[in-house]
């Protein structure tokens, strides 16, 4: 396996580069994804949830910590934060539609109604 290829090696790089710069907002959105890729959810939602706190307004930040939180069978607080991420201008459906992250969701009806409404508003 080539570093390029090597997830473990590019989290100890950032989890090292947190420590020196904790509200590195770059390092956090990239720590979350790479947790959650390689399966650390919990892990994730602490990042997802830290990179909220310092973008309150970032829609892709609310998406991410709504994607955790469904991992984690959050459903009612994953669905707050898909509404959330609505609100402050998320648009892609075609990808929250499809999106795995969110595949606890699919047969709830709060997770419709959002589809619908972002449908409508694309």
């Amino acid at each position: 396996m080539s570093r390029k290829e090597d997830p473990a090696f590019d989290i100890a790089f950032y989890e090292s580069v947190l420590r020196r710069e904790p509200a590195y907002e770059d390092v956090i959105e990239l720590l979350g994804g790479l947790y959650t890729k390689t399966g650390r959810i919990a892990d994730g939602l602490k990042m997802d949830r830290k990179l909220v706190k310092l973008q309150p307004t970032n829609s892709t930040a609310h998406y991410n910590l709504a994607c955790s939180l469904a991992l984690s069978k959050r459903k009612a607080d994953a669905l707050r934060a898909l509404q959330a991420a609505i609100l402050h201008g998320y648009t892609d459906y075609d990808w929250m539609s499809q999106d795995a992250d969110l595949d606890s969701l699919q047969s709830s009806a709060g997770f419709k109604d959002l589809l619908a409404k972002l449908k409508t508003h694309n």
